[in-house]
């Protein structure tokens, strides 16, 4: 995809994946109703705009839950913003591939997370597109849109009226709700020991492809510092980068803050939850305290970003290791042992 292979002696490469640039980046006037400010969907407006695609693949909300993702085939600019914001659950994204080959679809673009990218490459030769655009958004952990919704119980006594909900780089979840009000949840705070532990799959919990290493452009947040985060891996990318022109404001991404305690704190608590003993749950009185101490001290910017994909990696090795060992060798890429190994030796 990228005319190179990912070169693990480069530690950018080693963890983000090949690519030309990485930015920190949002959009000047941000899209209303956007999860953050609307860089992917307005990449994938130009796309139809400037006619180099006959159609975006994508997801939208259900019309009986706005939670659950349904895979949608967008033709029209105007469209896409009903596609704006979070779903969480499965979905069968490719499912519309055939669909719109049938419907003389030449020129697609595809917004996916990792697994579905990485499904649409393996059979993308196959379909004979004209041309493939993929926008690719990063992801660790997913759950059905059930589950998801027993965790918004967890969170809020109005979990239908959540509109809008996001984990934040400076380690809270933004709650946002129909009448307007806002609420901020440090992560100490989350109800994670409380959730069953098959909430998440174990394909999930041995995901190695967090930072969708196979799209021609990432745009996500773990990198951004409170904005966008950009990774633009070939040609195609910094095209689709190149149709925002003015609207996008690029710098450089910050990087900063200790990563190492809050690695080897989740490092430990997986190894219990992997051997089935319950989380370490640090007592109510001093969540405050450390939530401060993270916000003033943890991994910021990229330093927040490798600490993501530490996690994990370390997870992934924990787990399958536990649960599919005779599956290690296939399944874990030695950018990810090298990774994990650097995590797990540590005390």
């Amino acid at each position: 995809m990228h005319g190179a292979p990912r070169n693990s002696d480069h530690p950018d490469q080693l963890y983000f994946g090949p690519h030309r640039a990485i930015w920190r980046a949002r959009l000047s006037a941000p899209l209303p109703g956007a999860q953050w400010t609307g860089i992917t969907t307005r990449i994938a407006e130009r796309l139809l705009e400037n006619d180099l695609v006959d159609a975006v693949l994508t997801m939208r909300p259900s019309a009986q839950d706005r939670w659950r993702p349904e895979p949608v085939l967008v033709r029209r600019v105007a469209d896409l913003a009903a596609c704006r914001g979070m779903r969480m659950g499965y979905a069968p994204l490719l499912s519309l591939i055939e669909p719109a080959l049938a419907a003389g679809v030449r020129r697609l673009a595809v917004i996916g997370i990792p697994c579905q990218v990485y499904a649409l490459r393996a059979l993308a030769e196959q379909y004979g597109f004209d041309s493939l655009w993929v926008i690719g958004t990063p992801c660790s952990d997913n759950t059905s849109t059930e589950n998801f919704h027993l965790f918004l119980e967890k969170l809020t006594d109005r979990p239908d009226a959540v509109s809008y909900l996001e984990f934040r780089a400076d380690y809270q979840v933004e709650m946002r709700f129909d009448d307007g009000r806002k609420r901020l949840i440090p992560f100490l705070q989350l109800p994670l020991s409380e959730l069953p532990s098959d909430f998440f799959p174990l394909t999930c919990r041995t995901c190695v492809d967090y930072v969708n290493a196979l799209s021609d452009i990432t745009v996500g947040y773990m990198g951004g510092q409170g904005q966008q985060w950009l990774i633009v891996r070939n040609e195609k990318g910094q095209q689709m980068l190149d149709l925002l022109g003015d609207e996008v404001v690029l710098s450089a991404p910050t990087d900063s803050g200790d990563r190492r305690s809050a690695v080897q704190g989740f490092v430990a608590n997986t190894r219990r939850a992997a051997g089935g003993l319950p989380l370490r749950r640090m007592p109510n009185w001093l969540r405050p305290l450390v939530g401060r101490l993270m916000t003033w001290f943890g991994p910021k910017g990229m330093a927040f970003a490798r600490a993501r994909i530490e996690m994990k990696a370390a997870e992934t090795v924990i787990h399958l290791a536990r649960e599919a060992p005779g599956r290690m060798k296939a399944m874990v890429p030695e950018h990810v042992r090298r990774i994990a190994a650097g995590v797990l030796r540590e005390p």
